[in-house]
């Protein structure tokens, strides 16, 4: 079972923020309380668990206290239904959209991403979220490699990217690409190999899936990952 300091440290992770912005985003004034914690010497009281899931409703408050069960809140816990949106934090400056009609597509019912992207098919629905960053579409995760930062159903909005070589070196990815005369669809983090300029590392969340080195010419569609969505229906 977790340590008090290693669900902090879980969370600090999911949540990609540092000790003292995780604080801040919790409504602590200062962030010693999140640093005693991860050196051990508090452990997560209730009236900080609260704090938390007020903060990220997504995670469940049982785990905070005893490190019980999974971090994020699922089907069958007796609690109410919610609808979690995430942006993704990037290192771009993102043009904000008061309200646009963002097309949702089924990639599974498509020959891959390439179809999607070139509008060649109709999408099953549309998300409307205010203030989001501007969006080309968005599809449903598929699989566990970025979990728990992303889960199996979880929706991510995209931007779509044209240049390959364009990549900002860490960020998350949408993308498709051909391996050993086989397609594959995925959520990445994509980072660089020094001195291989024509190769890319492609990095889970999940620290279960290895990283996978592919040749940029492989990559056969790209979008930059910009907004999650996920629905916790509680029992």
């Amino acid at each position: 079972m977790m340590t008090d300091a290693q669900r902090i440290q879980a969370l600090l992770t999911y949540t990609r923020l540092n000790g003292k912005k995780f604080a801040e985003r919790i409504g602590l004034k200062h962030p010693d309380t999140v640093y005693h914690i991860q050196r051990g010497r508090n452990g997560i009281s209730d009236r900080l668990a609260e704090r938390i899931v007020t903060a990220f409703p997504e995670v469940a408050k049982g785990w905070l206290r005893s490190g019980e069960g999974e971090m994020l809140r699922d089907a069958g816990t007796g609690e109410e239904t919610a609808t979690v949106v995430r942006p993704i934090r990037t290192r771009t400056r993102d043009i904000r959209v008061e309200r646009q009609r963002v097309p949702l597509y089924d990639f599974e019912a498509t020959a891959g991403l390439t179809p999607i992207f070139t509008n060649q098919n109709v999408p099953i629905d549309y998300l409307s979220i205010p203030d989001l960053p501007r969006c080309d579409g968005a599809v449903y995760v598929r699989g566990d490699s970025m979990y728990p930062l992303l889960k199996a159903g979880d929706i991510v909005m995209y931007k779509q990217i044209q240049d390959f070589y364009n990549i900002i070196w860490g960020e998350m990815y949408l993308i498709s690409f051909s391996y050993e005369g086989e397609e594959y669809i995925t959520v990445k983090f994509i980072k660089k190999i020094e001195g291989r300029p024509d190769y890319v590392l492609l990095v889970s969340h999940n620290p279960h899936h290895a990283p996978k080195e592919i040749p940029v010419s492989a990559i056969r569609a790209l979008a930059m990952v910009k907004a999650s969505v996920r629905f916790n229906t509680m029992g």
